[in-house]
C-alpha cells in the first residue's frame, strides 16, 4: 500500500511572508534559500542519532496551540534550548514561562511575528 513516509514541508499563512521568513531567520536561526525558505536535511541532526518528525491530530478544543483559534503548531528542534531562549528573550521575544522536561527532551514555546505559538524541542542525547 502506497503511505506517507514522512513531514515533507511546514508552510505557514502570513500577511507578510518576506518579514516572516527573515524573523525566522534572525530569531531561530533558519538559512533562507532564494525561494525565501529553508530545506531541512537530515544531516542537520542534532544530536546525531535523534532524528524523527512526530505527527499528531489534537481536539479541536485544545489548549497545548495557546489562545486563540490557531490551527496547527510547529514544533522545531534546536540544538541548545537554553542558549536559544536566552538570544530570544533578549530580542523581547514573547515566551512561555512554562517549560517541559521530558524523558525525551526539553520543551519551551514562543509566539512568531504573526503571533503563532511555536514550540521549540531539543532532543535528550541518547
Amino acid at each position: 500500500m502506497a503511505r506517507v513516509t514522512g513531514i515533507g514541508g511546514v508552510f505557514l499563512r502570513s500577511n507578510d511572508p518576506k518579514a516572516t521568513a527573515k524573523w525566522y531567520a534572525e530569531h531561530l536561526g533558519i538559512t533562507l534559500s532564494d525561494f525565501n525558505g529553508a530545506a531541512f536535511q537530515w544531516s542537520d541532526e542534532v544530536p546525531a542519532g535523534t532524528g524523527m518528525t512526530a505527527w499528531s491530530a489534537f481536539p479541536q478544543d485544545t489548549s497545548y496551540f495557546g489562545d486563540g483559534q490557531q490551527q496547527f503548531m510547529v514544533n522545531y528542534r534546536v540544538d541548545d534550548l537554553d542558549a536559544l531562549l536566552a538570544s530570544l528573550s533578549a530580542a523581547g521575544v514573547w515566551i512561555d514561562p512554562k517549560r517541559d522536561d521530558a524523558s525525551y527532551g526539553k520543551f519551551a514555546w514562543i509566539k512568531d511575528c504573526d503571533g503563532n505559538r511555536v514550540e521549540l524541542w531539543q532532543p535528550l542525547e541518547s
